[in-house]
């Protein structure tokens, strides 16, 4: 986690200023899904499938 904490700080946020707290969120999130999730990964707890197939899935029955 400090690892993470740190990278996250030096390569995302120390050059940057956000105008609320949602700009900080949507930051974060984009850092953490494009550098550290993988989406490919298969997942035996969601049936075998992708957590982007999921999430997807999810989307239809909303």
């Amino acid at each position: 986690m400090e690892r993470f904490f740190r990278s996250l700080k030096t390569e995302r946020l120390s050059y940057q200023s956000f105008a609320n707290h949602q700009e900080v969120v949507e930051n974060v999130e984009s850092y953490i899904y494009i550098y550290f999730y993988n989406y490919k990964r298969i997942h035996s707890v969601i049936g075998y499938i992708t957590p982007a197939q999921k999430m997807a899935e999810l989307k239809k029955v909303a």
